[in-house]
């Protein structure tokens, strides 16, 4: 008697199509990065001896990858600055309540008090539950 296995292999063979483009982009990268390397590092002669004549001039193989990453470094700068634009000020009551604000439940009140409390409901801390605790000097938590 056979069994089924729960483990057994699909019945479709063959490389998935994000395994084509995934095996396909990684040699692409491949190809691309050693044609670079040979036109920014070989001399002209040895292409020019190889029939290799029109070709990009050498200044693009320094100012691509420079102007590349300060696109990236400015790109970055610009995000973080939006993020600060659009933070409200942490006077603000916005930083403690929005529309996703959870207040803390109430427990039924027919509840005796030896019966089992359910887990807390999800909700956010209260400000002044906090403003009770401070810390020492040393870090501990104070009440």
């Amino acid at each position: 008697m056979i069994r089924s296995s729960p483990f057994r292999t699909s019945q479709v063979h063959g490389a998935k199509p994000s395994e084509v483009y995934g095996f396909v982009g990684c040699i692409s990268t491949v190809v691309v990065t050693v044609i670079f390397l040979i036109w920014a590092y070989v001399p002209d002669k040895l292409l020019e001896s190889i029939r290799i004549r029109y070709y990009p001039s050498r200044y693009w193989a320094l100012a691509t990858p420079t102007y590349l990453m300060m696109t990236l470094l400015l790109g970055l700068a610009f995000y973080i600055g939006l993020n600060f634009t659009t933070t409200p000020h942490p006077t603000s009551l916005n930083t403690l309540f929005d529309e996703y604000s959870r207040e803390l439940g109430e427990f039924d009140p027919q509840m005796e008090e030896e019966d089992e409390r359910p887990i807390d409901p999800t909700s956010d801390i209260d400000i002044t539950s906090l403003s009770n605790q401070t810390r020492s000097r040393d870090g501990n938590l104070q009440t």
